[in-house]
């Protein structure tokens, strides 16, 4: 799973109803492809992890606490699958408890590990923006979901796409391009 191509999904603890159905469909079009990394947060973290269980693409969870802590608790079981069966990665001592300044943190940690981060929804100020400056600032790929522009958790994705930090995506193929991805080769 380490040595594979990792790709970022991050976006929104408040997800739309459709961002769902967005997560399930990119990931099914790149599951042969990349490793899915996020921060097992609600919303559209929890909602790539379990679109990459069901679609059998290998998943890793960076998460903001200590391995032995499930934050937020909702997602115990899904933190306990993923640690048994998955990756779950923390930089945090065990009993460590998540603090507001780790999660700035454990977003480096995944646009690190990434080749690329794909935003699926985000307000103008969030973390999903912060873990895009990250990916930027370290030479990766962005890409986000264009969106609603009544839609307050598009207006960060749109703001990246307009400004040119983020190549629009749409389809899983729009990223497989971007990256030279054919017939299972990986050409950075």
């Amino acid at each position: 799973m380490l040595s594979l191509p990792k790709l970022g999904f991050v976006g929104s603890r408040e997800m739309s109803k459709e961002a769902p159905r967005i997560i399930h469909k990119l990931i099914e079009e790149l599951k042969q492809n990349f490793v899915i990394v996020n921060g097992l947060a609600r919303g559209v973290d929890t909602s790539s992890h379990v679109a990459a269980v069901k679609q059998k693409t290998p998943t890793i969870a960076v998460i903001g606490n200590g391995l032995d802590i499930s934050y937020p608790k909702e997602n115990r079981k899904l933190q306990e699958y993923l640690a048994a069966h998955e990756l779950v990665l923390s930089e945090y001592l065990v009993g460590e408890q998540p603090l507001k300044f780790h999660f700035p943190e454990r977003n480096r940690i995944i646009a690190g590990l990434s080749r690329g981060v794909v935003v699926v929804e985000a307000k103008q100020r969030s973390g999903s923006l912060i873990t895009s400056r990250y990916a930027l600032e370290g030479n990766r790929e962005v890409f986000a979901v264009p969106g609603d522009i009544l839609n307050r958790n598009a207006s960060g994705c749109n703001q990246l796409i307009q400004q040119g930090a983020a190549k629009l995506v749409t389809h899983g193929q729009d990223i497989l391009d971007e990256f030279y991805l054919y017939e299972g080769n990986f050409f950075p």
